[in-house]
């Protein structure tokens, strides 16, 4: 008897003995099934259940002369069995067992997914409290825009992440689905009750409508979302990225004590983790195409499907959840320089700070478009000097003192006014 096993980590849910055990739990799932309806005595069944078990190398044996994986699957399982064997796969076709299977491993994987989602959102969260009011720039096509807090920047990271969780917690009814419906789905030799009590009894529902296959829209929906995580990660990844250029460096990867950055250049100190996460996001995304050209398969059923499956959906669950481990350890273990914030928002004066001038010029009374031109000239001559001053360029213009005091000056340089309404994103957020 094959003992019940403990959900492994995701590399081993996708080894040839995990896949041939799910099999074999379908098989009895509908063993059980028809005995509970008296088509088959239920002696045989626990006889089965006693004896039923398998091995990969055998089957694999068994395939290279039989030319066919579930045949040799059987085969093998009946020397186990022996005469009770002839009650397994009654009145089944292949792909009840390989699609309700799969549909065990997708389920299993997305659990593991899910749970490292959640490692990951805690994670933001946690740093993103920290840094709630730690004052950065933000940046707009790349360029220096208008003050932000990183805590903030965390938020939107925490927010996509969030949807991520709902997308997938949806996910998990869309792809728990199994079929006992036999060879063209028409049940003509298994009978809907069979598959309802089989299907309840592995926590599946039964597909609403089969063909001899669970059409693939269903595993191109799975792969998908996945890709759209991967993406996320990636956004995350990019973002530190251009965050540690030497230029910039407001954060940084953690570099570990004897870790080297080039077999060149002593100092480096590279963002590899991240570049490695960009990249693995490709791989995926890849896979989103393949999953949904895997839909459209001939009339009601062919195996063009199976080849691209084998290789797409354990590349596809491991490499996510690879990622997921790899950004909540990014993200734990972040190094972040509210120094260098700080120095690279205040560059050539506080220009940045040119929408509160021009806003408060407005509201005494000076024409928009004038005092648009008026404060641009200034940021402009600021803007990439050496000694680019925007601050002082502004208080020293007659058409700006005339108009503001210096106090009234002096508030438009405050980045605690660009973060005023931040706690309402953060209560939404539970930050």
């Amino acid at each position: 008897m094959i003992e019940r096993y403990t959900l492994p980590e995701m590399g081993n849910l996708w080894t040839e003995t995990y896949k041939l055990k799910t099999w074999l739990q379908v098989e009895i799932a509908v063993c059980e099934a028809q005995a509970e309806l008296g088509y088959i005595p239920k002696e045989a069944v626990a006889e089965i259940k006693a004896k039923a078990n398998f091995d990969p190398q055998r089957v694999l044996e068994i395939e290279a002369e039989v030319r066919h994986d579930v045949i040799a699957f059987l085969t093998n399982v009946n020397e186990y069995v022996g005469d009770a064997g002839r009650y397994i796969h009654l009145g089944l076709t292949s792909s009840d067992v390989l699609d309700t299977a799969l549909a065990l491993q997708l389920v299993a994987s997305l659990d593991l997914l899910l749970e490292r989602l959640e490692d990951l959102i805690g994670a933001i969260r946690k740093k993103a409290r920290v840094h709630r009011h730690t004052v950065m720039i933000g940046r707009s096509h790349g360029i220096h825009a208008e003050p932000i807090s990183f805590g903030f920047k965390l938020a939107g990271w925490l927010a996509e992440v969030l949807r991520h969780q709902e997308r997938l917690t949806c996910l998990r009814s869309t792809i728990a689905v199994g079929k006992i419906s036999g060879a063209v789905g028409t049940y003509a030799n298994v009978e809907p009750r069979v598959e309802a009590i089989a299907c309840e009894k592995m926590g599946l529902q039964p597909d609403t409508a089969s063909t001899q296959v669970i059409s693939r829209d269903r595993h191109a929906d799975y792969v998908q979302l996945l890709a759209l995580l991967a993406a996320s990660i990636e956004r995350f990844a990019v973002e530190i990225r251009n965050l540690q250029k030497t230029d910039v460096l407001e954060v940084e990867e953690y570099f570990s004590k004897g870790q080297k950055g080039s077999s060149a250049m002593p100092h480096k100190r590279n963002p590899i983790r991240s570049e490695r996460l960009t990249g693995m996001a490709r791989i995926i995304r890849g896979y989103a195409v393949a999953a949904v050209e895997n839909v459209a398969l001939w009339h009601e059923r062919d195996i063009s499907h199976s080849s691209v499956e084998r290789v797409m959906l354990p590349d596809a669950c491991i490499l996510t959840h690879f990622m997921l481990q790899e950004m909540t350890e990014l993200v734990e273990n972040l190094l972040v320089y509210p120094e260098n914030m700080a120095r690279n928002m205040n560059c050539y004066g506080g220009v940045v700070f040119s929408q509160r001038v021009l806003l408060a010029l407005v509201e005494k009374g000076m024409r928009r478009e004038e005092a648009y031109a008026l404060v641009q000239e200034s940021a402009h001559k600021a803007w990439n000097q050496p000694d680019g001053d925007f601050r002082n360029l502004i208080s020293q213009d007659s058409r700006v003192n005339g108009k503001l005091s210096a106090q009234e000056i002096a508030a438009c340089f405050d980045p605690q006014h660009h973060l005023q309404h931040l706690e309402q994103v953060y209560q939404r957020l539970d930050i």
